[in-house]
């Protein structure tokens, strides 16, 4: 019911945590996997991994950040095997700032919104043309509970999530009627991002996974990637425009942590 067999998917963000974890995942059910990825070391080992398994796979370096960057991320694709059937919008920064909404720096809101919303839109537009050529297109993107739930000082992060979960609504509404569905996953697994929070916020890691009332977070390849597959197949041709949790119940549970936060600029 979920098979890839056949089908073209683009992953970015692949070369470890949740990205990797769905390569994996597509490459068993037959997919031909674009491994996108911005560091050249991982995102080759993913591939070469994928290729020793059996599968198609290559890599293209991209930093999701850059128009032209992504533009060839899709072009090279295409190229090489002829269309794109699935995107998979995964890629972010791994870099975690907590700062109030007043004093988060205009680099790092830019950043955030270059990377987390403005080369997923970019992704989208490339792909769509093609997408919408043969009648058929998933589009997957990875969202956030932070944004969802308002969580404190994380503005940037909220903000970037947030605006691609309103962009994949519209383009759900508008493509519809051209076989391509748009969809959203708000994971709670060990993403990038979480895994720049357990660094710099280990306060803030350990009590969001706290806050999980299966007191876990997800396995990107046992517990992500099969909703992502799902996603990417023809069984969820019906299914356009929703956000789907995959957190583990900690969307119930709503703002999991308000970190006390000095009310001055730390100097």
């Amino acid at each position: 019911m979920c098979s890839l067999e056949g089908r073209t998917a683009i992953v970015t963000g692949a070369g470890g945590g949740i990205g990797l974890g769905i390569a994996r995942c597509f490459a068993r059910e037959g997919a031909r996997v674009t491994i996108a990825e911005y560091n050249e070391e991982t995102g080759r080992r993913a591939a070469e991994e994928l290729q020793a398994s059996g599968a198609q796979a290559q890599f293209v370096r991209t930093d999701v950040g850059v128009k032209a960057d992504v533009e060839n991320m899709v072009r090279e694709t295409v190229d090489r095997w002829g269309t794109v059937d699935v995107l998979v919008n995964n890629a972010w920064s791994s870099r975690a700032k907590l700062a109030r909404v007043e004093w988060m720096d205009d680099d790092t809101m830019q950043s955030a919104f270059d990377i987390g919303t403005m080369g997923c839109y970019w992704a989208m537009r490339a792909c769509f043309h093609h997408m919408k050529q043969q009648g058929y297109g998933r589009i997957i993107n990875m969202c956030s509970l932070n944004g969802v739930n308002a969580h404190m000082y994380t503005v940037h992060y909220n903000m970037a999530k947030e605006a691609l979960r309103a962009i994949t609504r519209t383009a759900a509404r508008e493509w519809a009627a051209t076989g391509v569905t748009c969809n959203v996953i708000c994971p709670s697994a060990e993403s990038a991002a979480l895994q720049g929070m357990k660094r710099s916020a280990p306060e803030m890691f350990n009590q969001l996974e706290q806050g999980v009332p299966m007191q876990r977070f997800g396995d990107p390849e046992s517990d992500i990637a099969p909703v992502a597959l799902f996603l990417a197949s023809e069984s969820s041709g019906y299914l356009t425009g929703n956000t789907l949790f995959a957190d583990g119940g900690a969307h119930i549970n709503g703002v999991a942590w308000a970190p006390s936060m000095p009310e001055e600029k730390p100097q």
